[in-house]
């Protein structure tokens, strides 16, 4: 979002265009019209084409272009503008304003506290002048009132009304106070949960929205007493209390006193059976931090203690820059989809134990960010299988590899596999779009392997096992990766339509050809999968003697860097072509 399209979106959530006159904002145009003697003034809003007036004194028009007005200026740019003679400014001298008669102008901006111009308190004079330093002073501080007026009708006060606390818009004014008369010093902000999100959810449906009311009612009084008079607690958030600490020595040792006081009120408190009340601790030096910023940090706390009653958690500044770096990572990979050149395919071959010959390979996601730089896929993955991203990225691939088959043809004829996750299939038409894109590039259906880890195999549900159906009797093969990692039961193992099992890299790595309990658990991996009837992959190969001890299991295939790593598509196909050649000759 542009800075423009969020200073409208600020504007158009006050709701106040087009909406009646009031007296509230009258009055403070009148003292303004007073305190310069001149006959016009106006609060005026910037919106998208035009400036319009909630509040006027003198004027007739309700609105005027945008383009022609000076309150536009002074909105976009947050600052104070005063124009001795409109007629000599060659942006207004043609305008309404200036045709109207009005020679003079003076305006004072109206900020939200996230720094949005919203528009602008006027003056007007039909003769030039200019304006004293005490007028536009004056000014400022009217203009102050209107966004306290706006606030005041908009922010809904600055009471909660269930718990009767300060809020959240009260905390943000009272920690501007803070920095202003205790810079430097140290505090801790503490933010309080009464309740993980499912146990609302839970007393909402049992005992409906009255309880929770009483929940939170309860709750601030406990607080209010635990903390007395010397500290505030605020009602940030529905089921959330935030105070900031007096200044401190030990701050481990206020910690514990907390731990201490939480006990205390619990041991007290109605719902403490029901509920998981958790603190995250945020320290901060005054001024240093702004109070959007506290907030934010203890939440970052917070989220280490959700599923410990009464449990209280420092911030972090390396889990805050890990949680930042994956939001980061999230975001930008929408942007990677759309840009057509950061994403891409590398292949890894497959080989027969037995006959060394290469059999298939498996496409692999890489993601090159211009600013980044590569980012690993075990760091992106695990992000995008918990967004709707993922049925996006695993669409690309099929038709990357797809595509990438069709261009081999006649070269390199082997079998690539893909990794998709069961949440792709709860698109009901995903797997017709593996079949079609499959049919678009007129491969065979055996040509592509679809691979699913066994973990998620046991979430998938029915809709994923159908679809797996459906392509396995079209001819697609069906692999499950990382085999032995994913603690399922072999009743629901013999249900699905596999043919490939791929043993996990964790298992293979050290394997030897002495008896080791690691050979011990391959070997009942490999003959549990050979009675089941499945082709046996083993995975993260790197020693002739993993080989040699695989290949006296039985196990078909392997993958890994003692043949080869993950290769880009043209090096692929070098390697295939030039492997044949000296297998032939």
């Amino acid at each position: 979002m542009t800075g423009e399209e969020a200073r409208l979106a600020a504007l158009h959530r006050l709701n106040l265009l087009d909406t009646a006159p009031s007296e509230s904002f009258d009055r403070i145009t009148r003292i303004a019209a007073q305190l310069f003697g001149l006959p016009r003034a106006a609060v005026s809003l910037t919106d998208r084409d035009r400036q319009w007036f909630k509040s006027r004194v003198g004027i007739e028009a309700a609105e005027i272009p945008r383009h022609q007005a000076p309150c536009a200026a002074v909105a976009l740019q947050s600052e104070v503008l005063v124009l001795g003679d409109l007629h000599e400014d060659p942006r207004y001298a043609a305008g309404p304003l200036a045709a109207a008669g009005i020679r003079f102008y003076a305006g004072a901006p109206l900020v939200t506290r996230e720094g949005h111009g919203l528009g602008a308190l006027c003056v007007f004079g039909t003769e030039p002048r200019a304006a004293t330093p005490a007028e536009m002073a004056g000014l400022r501080d009217l203009a102050a009132m209107v966004m306290a007026q706006i606030e005041l009708e908009h922010a809904g006060g600055r009471l909660d009304p269930i718990s009767g606390l300060p809020n959240r818009i009260q905390f943000i004014d009272d920690m501007a106070d803070l920095a202003r008369d205790h810079a430097g010093e140290r505090r801790m902000a503490v933010l309080v949960e009464l309740a993980r999100p499912e146990e609302v959810d839970n007393i909402l449906r049992a005992m409906g929205p009255e309880k929770v009311d009483a929940i939170v009612r309860d709750s601030a009084d406990l607080l209010r007493a635990e903390l007395g008079p010397d500290r505030t607690a605020y009602h940030i958030a529905t089921k959330r209390f935030l105070f900031v600490s007096l200044p401190v020595a030990d701050e481990a040792g206020y910690v514990r006193e907390l731990a201490a006081a939480v006990h205390r009120v619990r041991a007290t408190a109605k719902v403490r059976f029901i509920t998981t009340l958790g603190l995250g601790v945020m320290p901060f030096t005054v001024g240093a931090v702004g109070p959007l910023e506290m907030m934010r940090g203890a939440h970052i706390a917070l989220r280490d203690v959700q599923h410990r009653d009464g449990a209280v958690s420092f911030y972090s500044a390396e889990r805050d820059h890990g949680f930042r770096r994956r939001f980061e990572l999230l975001e930008e990979f929408g942007h990677a989809l759309e840009a057509g050149n950061q994403l891409r395919l590398v292949y890894q071959p497959r080989i027969d134990l037995v006959t060394c010959r290469c059999v298939g390979a498996e496409a692999l996601l890489r993601w090159r960010h211009p600013r980044l730089g590569d980012i690993p896929a075990s760091e992106f993955t695990p992000l995008l299988e918990q967004t709707s991203l993922v049925g996006l990225v695993t669409r690309w691939v099929v038709s990357t590899a797809c595509a990438q088959m069709a261009e081999w043809r006649g070269r390199v004829d082997l079998p690539v596999s893909v990794n998709v996750t069961p949440a792709s299939f709860a698109d009901e038409s995903f797997a017709h779009g593996i079949v079609a894109c499959i049919e678009a590039h007129d491969l065979d259906y055996g040509m592509l392997d679809i691979e699913l880890t066994e973990r998620a195999l046991m979430t998938g549900g029915d809709a994923a096992l159908d679809a797996l159906r459906l392509l396995a009797g079209l001819g697609v093969r069906i692999a499950i990766d990382d085999f032995g990692t994913g603690y399922s039961s072999l009743a629901y193992l013999q249900r699905l339509p596999a043919h490939v099992v791929k043993i996990d890299q964790s298992f293979v790595r050290n394997l030897t050809c002495a008896p080791t309990p690691d050979n011990a658990l391959v070997t009942a991996m490999v003959t549990m999968a050979q009675r089941l009837h499945y082709r046996i992959v083993a995975e993260g190969i790197e020693t002739a003697a993993a080989v040699d001890a695989l290949v006296g299991m039985g196990c078909d295939e392997g993958q890994g860097y003692l043949f080869s790593p993950a290769l880009e598509a043209d090096a692929f196909e070098r390697w295939v072509l030039a492997r044949n050649a000296l297998r032939a000759a």
